[in-house]
């Protein structure tokens, strides 16, 4: 079974989008998607989520069909074996989606038991060099790499990637899941900017859980106790920086 054709897919969503006169922000605010996407979508790099290709039709006014085979169908019927191919096409096209997801959900749960196993190594090599007071170790060393791979363990293999649609259909300030609750100062949870939020999360987590050990150990010689507490609380509490970041950026 043929695929779609991205090239032809893209070319058709460009000249349909200009037709109607529609940045691509505007597609992309109307379907709670990234400029991003959208540009990928035109430039043949990436196809839309199955979920995606009616509102999409709607929007540009054309049928699902049409916008799966690349061309206006005006005055044209299709053939009964051709609509099955189109409709198996886009449950391919589900299917590699999913299957794209899945591979990254791999990825980051590999990242964080190797950043984890990287970050015992530097901790139980600090604690042999340097003799660690208990306040040292609890307070200062094993309080940021807690929270780090802890919060970087529920963004990397429990977080839901996709939220409910109803957090883009309101204004919605708090992202709930479980016991695990988050409000971001001037941020709008949505479907358009919350795989950027979950990306710079599992990035800024894993990476401070690596880099703590190393950087503790240069403040602990450089600065006072105080200055190493406002280290601490500084690493400790400044991933909401990068999430705060890329929410904002792509509401």
């Amino acid at each position: 079974m043929e695929s779609i054709d991205r090239e032809k897919f893209g070319a058709f969503l460009f000249q349909l989008r200009k037709e109607k006169d529609f940045t691509q922000q505007e597609v992309a605010d109307r379907l709670f998607v990234s400029n991003k996407a959208v540009s990928k979508w035109e430039r043949g790099q990436s196809l839309p989520d199955i979920s995606l290709l009616t509102p999409l039709a709607q929007l540009l006014e054309v049928s699902v069909a049409e916008l799966l085979k690349g061309e206006r169908l005006t005055g044209e019927t299709l053939e009964n074996g051709e609509v099955k191919d189109l409709v198996n096409r886009a449950v391919r096209l589900s299917e590699e989606e999913r299957g794209r997801r899945a591979k990254k959900s791999r990825f980051w749960r590999k990242a964080w038991v190797a950043c984890a196993a990287l970050a015992a190594l530097e901790t139980t090599a600090l604690i042999a060099m340097n003799q660690l007071s208990a306040v040292e170790l609890w307070d200062f060393l094993l309080l940021v790499e807690g929270l780090s791979l802890g919060f970087g363990a529920y963004f990397c293999f429990f977080v839901k990637e996709t939220l409910p649609r109803y957090y883009d259909e309101n204004k919605i300030s708090i992202y709930s899941d479980g016991i695990f609750r988050m409000n971001l100062p001037g941020v709008r949870f949505n479907n358009s900017n919350w795989p950027h939020i979950i990306a710079a999360a599992r990035g800024w987590l894993l990476g401070t859980a690596v880099l703590w050990p190393p950087v503790f150990w240069l403040g602990r010689r450089l600065l006072s106790g105080m200055g190493l507490l406002y280290l601490t609380l500084f690493f400790a509490l400044s991933f909401f920086l990068p999430m705060i970041y890329a929410a904002r950026k792509h509401q």
